[in-house]
């Protein structure tokens, strides 16, 4: 299975891709989808929508796993990462692909063991998890690693268990 991990974002979009089977997998690449502020933001949006779509033409994942959208002060804010995430789920929806939504909350109770683990401590555990020698850089490709990593976790125990009910 290859997982497309993604941290959205209208200015930074994080992406990694991480292949494998259950709990063992291990590093394809990863990267960011950059946009200017002072473009429009529908210009910004296409940027991240051609970006995303070309790295799945490049990887061809089996799966798109995204962040949830949390609840941000800004109003604004929220809109606009709503409008990224809309972006990716049609991306992932137009190529086949399945799709995973993970709070980031769960990611990082998945990959670091606590909930409010900060960015420095998530990349250091995608760093340890992969066996990389240095954490990846910037957050944003190593928060999208993470969400990643978070699926071969969640899949792999959902896996089991449907397994385990199919021998029932």
């Amino acid at each position: 299975m290859k997982v497309l991990g993604i941290d959205p974002g209208s200015e930074t979009l994080g992406w990694g891709v991480v292949e494998g089977e259950n709990l063992k997998y291990k590093l394809v690449d990863y990267g960011t989808v950059k946009s200017s502020p002072r473009e429009k933001f529908s210009k910004r949006l296409l940027k991240v929508f051609e970006g995303v779509k070309a790295v799945i033409e490049k990887f061809e994942p089996d799966v798109v796993a995204v962040e949830e959208a949390f609840y941000a002060v800004n109003v604004n804010v929220a809109m606009k990462l709503g409008q990224v995430r809309g972006a990716i789920l049609v991306l992932g929806e137009l190529a086949g692909l399945e799709i995973a939504e993970y709070s980031p909350r769960l990611i990082k109770q998945t990959v670091v063991g606590y909930g409010n683990a900060e960015k420095h401590q998530v990349q250091e555990m995608v760093r340890l998890l992969l066996r990389l020698q240095k954490a990846p850089e910037p957050h944003d490709a190593a928060d999208a690693l993470a969400i990643a990593i978070c699926h071969f976790h969640h899949a792999g125990a959902q896996n089991r268990i449907n397994l385990a009910k199919l021998k029932k």
